[in-house]
């Protein structure tokens, strides 16, 4: 399949555990596809490759790009600094490419305010109490940090009506395909 003719940014947020990292993952798997790689300043995690899950810096060499203007947005969030590249986002979107922008909504909304142009989706879950049962079949969080993560998504989805499409992940292949019809990459590669 060739490549849209004009590149485009696809930024995607929504609530932790309404699958927008899933669908992001299937997304990257179409060559027409490039995914932002956001700087931050925290600690890898296991598993993390610098440059490939963040570029990872510390806090004066964040502070220098800041002043280059090497983000199109940047926010603190839990005490570390992140930053979404410019270069790489202008390098796909010349090429025709769909840049992918996994988000959260402090950032998206702050891009939106900029007007930096692009499609704007928010994975959302059908309603609160399934994004409960979601996040306790994870398994992975302490019943606090779940109760910090509902208490997030209340206030997250809210911010969804600023966003161009919701897409409402009631179920997987359903919510990818139509992520995937609004960003134009309908037919798989």
């Amino acid at each position: 399949m060739s490549a849209p003719k004009a590149g485009r940014m696809l930024l995607i947020s929504g609530p932790s555990g309404s699958g927008k990292s899933s669908i992001c993952r299937r997304l990257q798997e179409d060559p027409r596809v490039v995914f932002s790689v956001s700087a931050t300043t925290r600690a890898p995690r296991k598993g993390e490759v610098d440059g490939v899950h963040y570029l990872f810096v510390d806090a004066e060499r964040f502070r220098a790009m800041q002043r280059e203007g090497a983000f199109i947005e940047s926010a603190e969030v839990h005490g570390n600094l992140y930053g979404t590249l410019r270069e790489p986002m202008e390098k796909a979107l010349a090429a025709g490419k769909v840049y992918l922008v996994e988000i959260d909504v402090q950032g998206a909304l702050q891009l939106k305010a900029l007007a930096v142009p692009g499609v704007y989706v928010f994975v959302d879950v059908p309603d609160l109490g399934e994004l409960r049962r979601r996040l306790e079949a994870r398994g992975t969080d302490a019943p606090d940090v779940i109760e910090r993560r509902m208490q997030k998504a209340a206030a997250e989805r809210v911010e969804r009506d600023k966003y161009d499409f919701v897409v409402v992940n009631r179920e997987f292949d359903t919510a990818l395909a139509e992520v995937r019809r609004i960003a134009g990459l309908e037919e798989v590669s």
